[in-house]
């Protein structure tokens, strides 16, 4: 499974992921939260409270491009 370490949280995709729109699921310790990529919206949340969520969103937002790009070459072979 691709990750991309950024500031302490991994940037996940699941190889089931395929049929779905490009989106990372963000792990830091027990939280997750799963991100849609094009829209950078919170699909799910659990464990991340308000103010990390928006830290979370701001990192995927600031390294779109690159999980964008990730997602691609992984899923597009």
């Amino acid at each position: 499974m691709p990750t991309i370490f950024i500031q302490g949280y991994k940037f996940r995709f699941y190889s089931s992921d395929v049929n779905e729109p490009p989106h990372v699921h963000v792990i830091k310790a027990e939280r997750v939260a799963k991100i849609w990529l094009k829209l950078l919206e919170v699909e799910h949340n659990r464990g991340y409270n308000r103010a990390e969520l928006n830290r979370v969103l701001k990192l995927t937002e600031r390294n779109k491009e690159r999980l964008l790009k990730a997602w691609h070459e992984y899923f597009d072979r």
